[in-house]
């Protein structure tokens, strides 16, 4: 298990444990989060659908190949989000993703940002990456704000990139390098 510990909230990669919390989560969230996310069949948002998606991820965990995080609020111990480290490369690429999702309930209070910085500061200095990068939605001007406070550059426009909910939609593609993280 990796624990992240931030003045607002905690990160810790999800356990079997974790499944029900999330399934509420994500069935709580599913319509504001289906404006930049595809919503997916009803069985998804279930307790058994989310417990063999964490296993899935912890066994990406155990080859460093994916980082699976739940975002919990200090205060509470709530599960409030989730954030993931993904699609990680070795060399020659020293990559991987940041994608992040938090309750509607707790938007706008620099929460995101936290667990955004957070994952960075874990990705460049534990497992020493070189290069993280996120696609989002133009229209997605919080995300935006979000990964351009955090460091992140828009490096271009990648054209009807993902398909959802019916239609394809553009996404910009947002980069940080492990030299500009230690500049922030």
């Amino acid at each position: 298990m990796v624990q992240l510990i931030g003045q607002k909230c905690s990160l810790r990669t999800f356990t079997p444990s974790d499944a029900k919390a999330l399934a509420k989560l994500l069935g709580d969230n599913k319509l504001y989060w289906s404006t930049y996310e595809p919503l997916h069949r009803e069985e998804f948002y279930t307790e058994e659908a989310q417990y063999k998606k964490i296993l899935e991820s912890l066994h990406l965990l155990q080859s460093n190949r994916e980082f699976s995080f739940g975002v919990f609020h200090n205060d509470t111990g709530q599960l409030i989000g989730h954030i993931s480290l993904y699609s990680i490369k070795r060399l020659p690429y020293s990559s991987g993703f940041i994608g992040y999702s938090m309750d509607q309930g707790f938007i706008g209070r620099g929460i995101v940002t936290e667990a955004v910085h957070l994952v960075m500061e874990f990705a460049f200095l534990t497992i020493n990456i070189h290069r993280i990068e996120a696609y989002v939605a133009p229209q997605n001007k919080a995300s935006i704000r979000v990964l351009e406070k955090s460091g992140f550059t828009r490096e271009g426009l990648l054209r009807e990139l993902l398909f959802i909910n019916g239609k394809w939609v553009d996404h910009y593609m947002y980069a940080i390098l492990q030299r500009d993280f230690k500049n922030v």
